[in-house]
């Protein structure tokens, strides 16, 4: 297992960034370690019921090499798709950080215009009501371990997961090394953050147009028609539908449906204006 972990660690060298990006608490080691050991849960178990479905309608032989390829090909998806997982994690935060960027950024730029501190705007920021202010906990803490500000800043930018925040806290880093004015050059990065924001709503509502268009003839018009038609045309020749039929265009309908929403919640642009 171990000499498994190190192949994997040296043929996907991004893990321990994803993972720190992931903000995952999880050695990389450990993390490869459990996605090896469940992949060979679920590779096994699902060549246990290979074997027990295909048991009586094939021969031995043939079923043995099904079951050899069944098993190490199963055994490689599975372990791809655990790998994964932490750039769902990465997408999760990333969402929550855009939806709400903008508001911490001006958030900040007032507590700075005040005359506040760079350190106590973080710390009061951390204490603000939001999601974003658990990520400002996490630059606090650093800086509570003894982290300078400006390497606690630069660690939170390197290891963040949306561009949008990166820009805002790459602004901080530059003001610390270089000393000037933080307020101008802070309102110069959100004003760019807004219209980048009012150009991805735009977007997403033509966009939208064409997904609604979309639904429209295949989750509305096509179904009723379609089943329309297709009643008439049994009716004269004379075929009868069973309710197994029926409720399997009705769960292929639901199916469209599902995919709708999930394809407009996708697409929809994380902003808060």
């Amino acid at each position: 297992m171990i000499d498994f972990t190190n192949i994997v660690l040296r043929a996907n060298p991004s893990i321990k960034t994803n993972l720190r990006i992931a903000h995952n608490k999880n050695p990389p080691d450990k993390f490869v370690k459990r996605s090896l050991r469940l992949s060979l849960y679920a590779a096994s178990a699902l060549t246990i019921l290979t074997f027990f479905l295909f048991a009586k309608q094939m021969a031995i032989v043939k079923l043995f090499f099904v079951l050899i390829l069944v098993f190490p090909i199963s055994f490689v998806l599975i372990l791809a798709f655990m790998l994964q997982s932490p750039k769902a994690a990465i997408r999760k935060r990333q969402r929550e950080i855009d939806k709400e960027v903008l508001f911490a950024g001006r958030y900040l730029l007032v507590k700075l215009e005040s005359g506040t501190a760079l350190v106590n705007t973080l710390i009061d920021a951390s204490k603000s009501y939001g999601v974003s202010a658990k990520y400002f906990k996490e630059i606090v803490d650093d800086i509570d371990t003894g982290i300078p500000l400006e390497d606690a800043l630069e660690n939170a930018r390197t290891y963040n997961a949306s561009d949008k925040f990166k820009r805002i806290l790459w602004q901080m880093v530059t003001v610390l090394k270089t000393g000037s004015e933080v307020t101008n050059v802070l309102r110069g990065t959100l004003k760019s953050i807004a219209a980048e924001q009012i150009i991805e709503i735009k977007k997403y509502s033509k966009k939208l147009n064409s997904l609604m268009l979309f639904y429209m003839i295949v989750g509305t018009v096509a179904p009723s028609l379609g089943l329309t038609m297709l009643l008439i045309i049994s009716g004269f020749l004379n075929i009868k539908f069973e309710s197994p039929v029926l409720f399997s265009i009705l769960f292929f309908l639901g199916v469209i449906q599902l995919a709708f929403i999930i394809m407009v919640r996708a697409s929809r642009p994380m902003v808060d204006l």
